[in-house]
This record gives C-alpha cells, structure tokens and sequence, in this order.
C-alpha cells in the first residue's frame, strides 16, 4: 500500500513500518508503487519517495520490486527513478489505455527494459495482453527475467509456458497476478505458476501465511476453509465496486490499525456498510487461521 496523510500528502513514516512490518512477518518480497500501492494516482516524486522508503524499511533483507508502467516517457522516468533509489527490479504494468498489437507491445517494453539494468518482470493485465511468440521473444532479453499475468485465461498462458520453455533454457519465472490470487492459487500450480502476490498481506499477513502454508504443505482442509469462508466472500465484496481491489485493501489495514489514510481518485473508499462487511470477513479469516 502506499499509505496517505489526512492532507493528502505521503505517509512516509508509516510506509516505512508498513514494509519493514511485512518484511518481518515473513514476505519474500515487496511491491513497491505497483497495482495495490496506487502507481497510477503517484506523481513521479511521490514515486521516488516511496521506492526510496521501501527500498531503506526492506534493508536488503529480500528484494523490492518497483511499478512502472503507463506512457512510454513515463514508464522510463520510473524506471531510471527506481533504479536511482536502489530497487532491485521492476513490474512492468500496462501502456497507458491503447492497446497495441503484439509487436508494438514487444517494442514497449523492450524500449523500457533498455533504459535500466534492472530485473524487469512483465505484467499482463488490461489493455496488455501478450502472444506466445511474443512472450518467448522478450524472454531472450538478458533483464527481462518474469511474466506475472493477471488476465485469468489459462488457455493462453499454458500457450505461453510451454513456448518460452520450448525457446530458452532461461531460469524465466512466472506468476499469478490475478487480483485476490489466493482465490486461483490452486488453478495456476496446476499449470506450474507457483508463485503470486497477495494484497491481503499488506492488511492480514497472518491469513496470507496461514494459506500460504497450507497449500503449498499439501493441508487441502485448511485451504478450502480459507477459501470458502474468507477468500471467496471477500472476492464477492470486492467485485460490488470498481476499484475495490485496492480500496478494501487500505480498508483492511485501517481497520486493524494502520492510519494508511484513504484512496486517490478515480478510486472510493468502501462504503460504511461495506466496510462492516469486510470487518467481518477478516474476524472469520482471523479464526480459521487460528490467531
């Protein structure tokens, strides 16, 4: 999350224990300025700012992935910014509304993947949406190291797999980037995409945990548990409004205590009633994980 004052301005001290917080409970990395943390409501300092705080809170103790993304002068002003600030890659998020064919998205992100050293990880979701040639052909650019996708269609994305697996022998990682990923955690392993981020960390760890542990320590009681009585209702509460996935997030924390302030435009805070609603949801995630 990227945490707001009441005036609007940059919570900083309180980005700061938010990342050193999730770095403590046992996250093995952290987006910085992404999707949940309101890349697209940052103005380039802001940005700055918030990659610098992380990238300081995180100490080195596992690696802070930065959002870039948008126009391409933009998506490359970020990308010089977090590298300036330490980061240790970069999400590479959608152009800014059009949508290209696959070779001018190859140009795009080839363009932004010269401007810096950085790891970059591509991420599919919106207007992006990548062919498996086009995938395999990014994948031979030496800092080009991951595709996270976050469209859903899994018919598409074993096409992917199995052309850039085919293409190169490059250690190239993949991950689920689905909003709420737990929900399609166990779809994904099915085709080998292990890995995901989880915005319910950044308010509940100790549900993230709990689920993380019991799917990939083979607990399918406990998993389904989760599943049908936190995850699922929360993906209920969340598809009522645009733009949840993020707003529920600092929703969450706010309930449990962390003043990350409110949402930017285009994006509302939860209604009261909706916020009840997630007070609830997290009382029964909390149970179920036994904290």
């Amino acid at each position: 999350m990227t945490p707001f004052k009441a005036d609007g301005d940059l919570a900083e001290p309180v980005l700061a224990r938010h990342v050193a917080d999730g770095v403590a409970a046992g996250a093995g990395g952290v987006f910085a300025a992404c999707g949940t943390g309101e890349f697209n409501a940052l103005g380039l300092d802001e940005y700055t700012r918030v990659v610098a705080v992380s990238v300081a809170s995180a100490a080195g103790r596992v690696p802070v992935f930065a959002g870039a993304g948008g126009p391409l002068p933009a998506a490359r002003a970020t990308a010089r910014a977090a590298a300036a600030q330490g980061a240790d890659g970069l999400l590479l998020m959608p152009p800014y509304l059009v949508s290209g064919p696959p070779a001018g998205l190859v140009r795009y992100v080839r363009e932004v993947a010269a401007t810096v050293d950085l790891p970059i990880i591509i991420y599919q979701r919106g207007t992006t949406r990548f062919t498996p040639s086009a995938v395999a052909e990014l994948a031979e650019v030496p800092n080009i190291v991951g595709f996270k996708d976050g469209l859903g269609d899994f018919d598409l994305l074993q096409r992917i797999i199995l052309t850039v697996r085919r293409s190169t022998d490059k250690d190239f990682t993949f991950f689920n980037g689905l909003p709420t990923a737990e929900l399609t955690v166990p779809a994904y392993r099915g085709l080998g995409v292990n890995l995901y981020s989880s915005a319910v960390f950044a308010f509940a760890p100790e549900i993230s945990l709990a689920f993380y542990k019991a799917v990939t320590g083979g607990d399918e009681v406990l998993t389904q548990r989760l599943l049908t009585d936190f995850y699922l209702p929360l993906v209920e509460l969340r598809d009522l409004v645009p733009g949840y996935a993020v707003s529920l997030v600092k929703a969450g924390a706010r309930l449990r205590g962390v003043e990350v302030g409110g949402v930017r435009p285009p994006l509302l805070d939860p209604t009261p009633e909706h916020t009840a609603c997630l007070e609830r949801i997290i009382t029964s995630g909390l149970s179920i994980a036994g904290t």
